[in-house]
């Protein structure tokens, strides 16, 4: 899929630096709309389909961190957040809420696009899938619609612990170290620790409930999914 098809919609309340962005991402042949805060990506959210957000995290009126968790009520759109924070632990509850990566203010372009092409590439590979649905006793997935349900109760997961999710179910029994799941799931180009990966399985876990346990420890090595009859 070219740059061309897919559609960024950039947030930033400093004009030049979304002039920079939306020059950096035009020339790399993406079409770029822009939003000066949360609640106007919010709105442009609602009305037009976009492939990916760039959200910055410090904006008047609705902060990107807010703008994140709303968005996620009603879209699963990647969003990229862009912090002058570069403390850990913003950066995990970044990616707590429902961001699919962050990067830190400075950076240069082509860190930008690297995550963006990145994202991009995961995300859209899912799109991609044909059509299916697995049922795995009481859990649910529907990989079409990227929609879990556990005993008929809709489960709302967030696009990296639905695509852990995803990559579990179609390997079954497989145990996958943290530095495989990162590297998968969040891609080569995310530099967090393997904490992070620790922190979205106990999430995934506690929002499956019953099903929860189908993801297992195998303990000084990382994670699988089995679920024993």
């Amino acid at each position: 899929m070219s740059e061309s098809m897919f559609r960024i919609l950039v947030t930033d309340d400093e004009e030049q630096m979304r002039d920079l962005l939306v020059s950096n991402l035009e020339k790399e042949g993406y079409e770029t709309v822009t939003a000066s805060n949360g609640l106007e990506a919010i709105e442009r959210l609602k009305e037009e389909t976009f492939h990916l957000v760039l959200l910055d995290v410090m904006m008047p009126e609705l902060d990107g961190l807010t703008a994140c968790m709303r968005i996620r009520e009603f879209s699963n759109v990647p969003i990229i957040l862009l912090t002058a924070r570069s403390e850990e632990l913003d950066r995990i509850h970044g990616l707590k809420i429902g961001a699919d990566d962050y990067i830190t203010k400075p950076f240069s372009p082509r860190e930008l696009l690297a995550r963006i092409e990145a994202t991009l590439r995961r995300t859209h590979s899912f799109s991609k899938e044909q059509e299916a649905t697995f049922d795995i006793k009481v859990l649910s997935i529907d990989i079409d619609g990227r929609a879990v349900s556990v005993k008929g109760k809709t489960v709302n997961l967030t696009r990296k612990e639905f695509d852990l999710l995803y990559l579990f179910i179609t390997n079954d029994e497989k145990v996958f170290s943290r530095e495989q799941l990162l590297d998968q799931i969040w891609g080569t180009e995310y530099h967090g620790n393997l904490r992070t990966v620790d922190t979205h399985i106990k999430t995934l876990r506690l929002k499956l409930g019953e099903a929860g346990g189908y993801i297992q420890t195998v303990w000084g090595i990382g994670y699988k999914f089995e679920a024993n009859e």
